[in-house]
Formats: C-alpha cells, sequence, structure tokens
C-alpha cells in the first residue's frame, strides 16, 4: 500500500511538471510547431527550426535560449526587445539575429496575425526557453 501512494506521488509530480512545461511553452495566443530538429557537424550542437504564430497583441514573454537564434518574420508585423538595445520592429520578409544566452522578447504589434521562422543552433540536451526578463533600456 505505501508502495501504491508512494508511485501514485511521483506521477502526480511528473504530470504537474509536465503540464507546467506546456503551459510555458504553449501560452495562450502562441503556437508552437516543431520543423526539425537536427545533430550538426559540430559535437554537442543540434539546429532546432521552430515556426511561431502570434495572435493580435499577443506576446512571448522575456526568454533566451542556449545558443543564436535568427528569426525570419514570415507574416506581420513583430516587435522584439533584446537586452540592452532599443525596441525594434520588423516585418514579413525581415530578418534578425539574437546571441545566445540574450535575454529577449517578441510582441505581436500589427492588427492581424503574426508568424516568424525561428532557427535555433543550441547546446544538445539543453531546454531550448529559460525564461527571464528583459531589461530597460
Amino acid at each position: 500500500m505505501k508502495t501504491a501512494r508512494i508511485m501514485a506521488a511521483v506521477v502526480m509530480i511528473g504530470v504537474s511538471g509536465l503540464a507546467l512545461h506546456v503551459a510555458q511553452s504553449q501560452q495562450q495566443g502562441v503556437k508552437r510547431t516543431d520543423l526539425l530538429r537536427h545533430d550538426l557537424s559540430v559535437s554537442g550542437r543540434e539546429v532546432i527550426q521552430v515556426r511561431v504564430d502570434f495572435a493580435p497583441g499577443v506576446a512571448f514573454p522575456p526568454h533566451s535560449h542556449p545558443g543564436e537564434e535568427i528569426a525570419y518574420v514570415i507574416e506581420g508585423l513583430l516587435e522584439y526587445q533584446i537586452e540592452g538595445k532599443p525596441p525594434v520592429t520588423l516585418k514579413a520578409g525581415d530578418v534578425l539575429f539574437i546571441p545566445s544566452k540574450t535575454i529577449h522578447a517578441a510582441k505581436n504589434v500589427g492588427s492581424g496575425n503574426a508568424a516568424e521562422l525561428a532557427t535555433y543552433i543550441v547546446e544538445k540536451g539543453k531546454p531550448l526557453v529559460m525564461l527571464g526578463e528583459v531589461s530597460a533600456q
């Protein structure tokens, strides 16, 4: 009986952690679609491509990645806040480079939907998204 209770507690903790991860990666109004994950020829590094769709007025909170990000705006208007720099607004066709471990945020500032193609060159085995805060400029 004691073993069953311990197992139930372990399952509940695991489900709670999974729910938190899903809530952070799929927040309301932001949809992330994984497109590609592939090892690179450089040991310990991988490339990940994700399409990120933003509903009007929605922002992805401040965060960083364990490697570089190249953000290509597919549609709409996205405002990026990168730690230590003034905000920049990009339209479809514009590209932005975000250095490794740099805290940044993105917000749909247009009247319609917005989307980006995010390409990450990151350390393999580390969480892709680490929540943080952008310092005021």
